[in-house]
């Protein structure tokens, strides 16, 4: 997966509470596991005025003018700025393929759903949680017009102009994002170990491996 480190970039704000992952990416796109070709059906039911289907061309679909994301200012916006749980509902890593498909490389906001947050660090997406007092402030600078904000996992900081937020994260997790690492490059990085197991198990119980591959 693709590393994180620093971002400046646009910050679109979604400024609602407990959006869940069936409104990040609507139940009809799960028939599909290849991790992309989500982006154009994010939020899906709130960004177009009509119902999206699997394999639509979304170009000349009729969008809603109020939503953030149809909003010109947001173009190519990478940081999400959200409310309090977001990513709560089903576990559906879809959600967190459809942001990152979009082109989002962040989303801040005061709390996560715990199986999006976990999601997000594997799929290589930054979950940055902030209080609510400070999203309150993020969310009145970029709808001042000052909407380029810089998330540096490094320093775990998040600056808006001369203001600068510190977010926690776990330190397995900042690791992961810093060297790009998804669950099988994780496992990779134990191969000599692994290896050396299997081949004292093979040494103690060879009548396992009879019937095994050479």
């Amino acid at each position: 997966m693709q590393a994180f480190s620093q971002l400046t970039a646009t910050a679109a704000p979604l400024d609602r509470v407990n959006v869940d992952t069936d409104q990040i990416i609507p139940k009809q796109f799960l028939r599909s596991i290849r991790r992309s070709g989500f982006g154009p059906f994010l939020f899906d039911e709130w960004r177009y005025q009509d119902r999206g289907e699997l394999g639509m061309n979304c170009e000349k679909r009729p969008q809603n003018p109020e939503f953030p994301l149809n909003q010109s200012r947001y173009a190519g916006a990478q940081i999400l700025l959200a409310r309090d749980n977001f990513g709560c509902g089903s576990s559906r890593e879809h959600a967190v393929w459809a942001l990152a498909d979009y082109g989002f490389r962040a989303v801040i906001a005061p709390s996560f759903g715990d199986i999006f947050y976990g999601n997000a660090i594997k799929n290589g997406l930054l979950p940055a949680r902030l209080t609510s007092a400070e999203m309150d402030f993020l969310f009145a600078f970029c709808k001042d017009g000052k909407e380029k904000l810089r998330a540096d996992l490094q320093s775990q900081t998040i600056s808006a102009g001369d203001k600068t937020f510190s977010f926690p994260i776990e330190a397995d997790d900042k690791t992961r994002l810093l060297k790009g690492l998804d669950d099988i490059a994780l496992t990779l990085q134990s191969a000599d170990k692994i290896r050396e197991y299997e081949k004292r198990r093979r040494e103690l119980e060879p009548w396992l491996y009879e019937n095994a591959a050479k």
